[in-house]
């Protein structure tokens, strides 16, 4: 079983093919956001350097947040193309999700944060046991809110980039309570997305490319004006 996966949703781009829990290739890109311009020519290179091709991948996979609205839209609207063009399902992974399996089977609460700028943060929380299992829900907050919500625990590990943002901040707050994992530990990873994938492909959570759509937490900056001007018609 192969798996073809992407993540585009922060500024790292990154593609990977994974056959049953083999990584084969990884291509991760953190230079400038061009996702639009890059993801494709990855996606090529990578299955030219490993003798596939497209119709060779039983699932594709991505990313489909939280994150920025644009990458999710690239990398979602890449998926459902690539799947539609021969006729193979999908997987939809959650962003934060899949930052979680950049640590997997840590004994500490996992909780990935990505800078949603304003002094936010996406967040959720992990747990490993045996399999990874969700303790709180993607959510938008404050990066206060954040810390205030890891009070409960013993130790927190953060990944994601939101850890470049505010690690300085969380270890005011925290002290040795906030735990970091390696620098290549803190960003997206496809494999990371694969293998999430992996796991939710022996549960049967598949779908048709018609079926994935991004995940938005907050409604992007276009929804918002729009809204916005159709609001101030309407009161005309």
């Amino acid at each position: 079983m192969r798996i073809l996966a992407l993540d585009t949703s922060s500024n790292t781009a990154t593609a990977a093919v994974m056959e049953d829990d083999v990584l084969l290739g990884e291509y991760i890109l953190n230079h400038k956001k061009t996702h639009s311009q890059k993801i494709m020519i990855m996606i090529e290179r990578l299955l030219d350097d490993l003798e596939l091709e497209v119709s060779d991948i039983d699932y594709f996979a991505a990313a489909v947040g939280p994150g920025s609205f644009t990458g999710l839209r690239i990398g979602v609207e890449t998926v459902k193309a690539l799947a539609h063009a021969v006729n193979k399902p999908v997987v939809s992974v959650g962003t934060l999700e899949a930052l979680a399996y950049n640590v997997p089977n840590t004994d500490y609460i996992v909780v990935p944060i990505m800078d949603a700028r304003r002094n936010n943060v996406y967040a959720a929380s992990y747990i490993w046991d045996e399999e990874l299992k969700e303790l709180g829900g993607s959510e938008a907050m404050s990066i206060d809110e954040c810390i205030d919500s890891c009070g409960e625990f013993l130790e927190t590990m953060f990944v994601g980039d939101g850890v470049f943002t505010y690690r300085d901040y969380i270890n005011e707050k925290m002290g040795d309570k906030a735990i970091f994992p390696p620098a290549n530990c803190l960003s997206a990873k496809a494999s990371s997305v694969a293998a999430a994938a992996f796991s939710k492909i022996k549960k049967d959570e598949v779908q048709s490319y018609i079926e994935m759509k991004p995940y938005y937490i907050k409604k992007s900056q276009a929804e918002r004006e729009l809204e916005e001007r159709e609001k101030k018609e309407s009161n005309k």
